[in-house]
């Protein structure tokens, strides 16, 4: 195998990987706004008498005071950060080496016109329901 066919297997196994990454955040968005629309007041309201129900029955000796709970809630919401944080560089490194491949694919056809460029991945739809980003409000409001 000479070394042009690797460079065009390379580049073809980076488009993969690049479309499966945004398939990924997809899918994770998706799941993100989906839990978020199921905790309804209701449902909050629940599960916080459930953990009440559930801290009363565990404290009777005072095994697990109140600073253990402190303590636990506030390792969870440093875990909780730092998966947001995670998931946020993640969706910026795929759009920076979408950008990166984008530039790469762009000046590869100027040199080579007679290879096929890599299939460039779909723009990603919002989910069914979810409410449109505010520019897309304005103009759906503003047109008659």
């Amino acid at each position: 195998m000479n070394f042009e066919a690797l460079q065009r297997r390379v580049r073809r196994t980076e488009a993969v990987v690049q479309v499966r990454m945004d398939e990924t955040v997809q899918q994770w968005d998706m799941l993100q706004a989906t839990w978020r629309r199921s905790w309804t007041p209701g449902r909050i309201v629940i599960a916080g008498l459930a953990g009440g129900f559930v801290a009363g029955k565990l404290e009777p000796g005072g095994a697990f005071s109140g600073a253990r709970w402190l303590q636990m809630i506030g390792s969870v919401s440093g875990l909780v950060a730092s998966a947001q944080a995670s998931i946020v560089a993640l969706q910026e490194a795929g759009l920076a080496a979408a950008a990166a491949a984008t530039a790469e694919a762009a000046s590869d056809d100027a040199t080579h016109p007679d290879e096929p460029a890599p299939a460039q991945p779909a723009q990603p739809q919002p989910a069914p329901g979810t409410p449109p980003q505010a520019a897309a409000a304005a103009t759906e409001l503003s047109e008659p």
